[in-house]
């Protein structure tokens, strides 16, 4: 459940700096997905990649996701160089059918309507690109983190009170779960428990692991 907008980047600073840490960028623009990144306690960067993410034709909602992914990150790694990029990208999928961001308060009232009651699965797709490798194939690391989730069954009234006080029209799925959604929501099962949020933290740990980022050097202790 996340947003994109126009490229622009800044830098966070952490409480803990290692020089032979490589740059890592973020590329989103979404505030949660800072926050779950800054949980790892490592510097990096954010930047919001300008992309298309109409979904193909034919496309799976899984295709869709680990495509748009892969997108964001590539589009950030030629303009940065030598760097790792995060991408992810989120598909709410309903009946295998995809349920796009609404809008506005209609299309998520309407959304909410036929989701009540029901289990939703949120593709979390993600992608880190090395760019560090010369060749592109080796590059990006890719994987799709699914995440089931059961909306409670309520009435009109209290859905539409709760689009008004949120107003998560530019969300799959109409609900944010790191916010007031969670009221609404009975169940959330996943492998990966910050995937829905928008950042899969298991996965994405295990990538920058591979990337050779080391997350327990001495270098990297408290001061």
């Amino acid at each position: 459940m996340f947003q994109h907008g126009a490229w622009r980047a800044f830098t966070m600073t952490q409480h803990r700096t290692d020089s032979t840490l490589p740059r890592l960028i973020l590329g989103s623009s979404s505030v949660y997905r800072k926050e779950l990144l800054g949980r790892l306690g490592l510097p990096f960067e954010t930047m919001a990649p300008d992309i298309d993410e109409t979904p193909h034709p034919d496309e799976t909602p899984e295709a869709t996701a680990l495509r748009l992914a892969r997108e964001k990150a590539a589009a950030i790694a030629v303009r940065v160089g030598p760097a790792l990029v995060i991408g992810s990208d989120q598909v709410a999928t309903l009946d295998g059918l995809q349920i796009g961001k609404p809008g506005n308060h209609t299309n998520a009232l309407k959304q909410l309507q036929l989701m009540r009651g029901r289990e939703v699965i949120f593709h979390t797709a993600l992608c880190l690109w090395d760019g560090r490798q010369s060749n592109a194939a080796a590059a990006a690391q890719v994987c799709n983190v699914q995440t089931v989730v059961r909306f409670r069954d309520l009435e009109d009234a209290e859905l539409d009170a709760y689009l008004r006080i949120e107003q998560p029209y530019d969300c799959a799925g109409s609900a944010k779960n790191e916010g007031l959604g969670i009221a609404i929501l009975e169940s959330i099962r996943s492998d990966d428990p910050t995937a829905l949020t928008g950042l899969p933290l298991i996965a994405l740990t295990g990538m920058l692991r591979r990337a050779g980022v080391p997350f327990f050097s001495a270098g990297r202790a408290a001061q």
